[in-house]
């Protein structure tokens, strides 16, 4: 498996940004982030994920073969009695999907994560009807734990999510 996961690069901004201004990738993420994604907001991601908590934070590019940023992926360690925990998230350019690259991204940063650190779980929460997202973390060894029923709003919709968890 070719290593497709790398730090960030300021020169990576103009990429991450015409990945994130596609609805299609936006519907399935979190809140937060502007619509279009510009370059500064961007730069502004790169510049916090470069300058966050190497203890907390494993923030990384998925990139091609070309080295070019075709997505993100992270995990970020939780707080309290669930310090070696930590939430995984990602995403890809639409014109990679269904390719084995996000497959490909989640065993490289979970393989990482428990070799790197004292993380002894890693948790994603994917909406229920992103069933590509939830076949990934299958194909990864994450566990369906459950659902998360009317867990978020997302452009006005209420969304059940699924739970799923990989253990050292």
């Amino acid at each position: 498996m070719d290593k497709i996961i790398r730090k960030w690069r300021a020169e990576d901004a103009e990429q991450l940004a015409k990945i994130l201004s596609n609805k299609k990738i936006q519907d399935n993420l979190r809140d937060g982030l502007s619509y279009p994604y510009t370059e500064k907001d961007a730069q502004d991601f790169i510049n916090s994920m470069l300058e966050s908590d190497a203890t907390k934070t494993f923030a990384f590019a998925i990139v091609n073969k070309k080295d070019q940023v075709i997505g993100s992926i992270g995990a970020f360690r939780c707080e309290n009695i669930h310090r070696q925990t930590a939430e995984m998230g990602y995403y890809l350019a639409e014109d990679y999907w269904g390719q084995g690259l996000g497959t490909s991204a989640v065993k490289q940063l979970t393989d990482y994560v428990f070799k790197a650190t004292d993380i002894m779980r890693i948790f994603a929460e994917p909406f229920t009807t992103n069933r590509a997202s939830c076949r990934l973390l299958e194909k990864c060894g994450f566990q369906l734990e459950g659902t998360l029923r009317k867990n978020a709003v997302k452009n006005g919709e209420i969304k059940d999510m699924c739970m799923y968890a990989l253990i050292k």
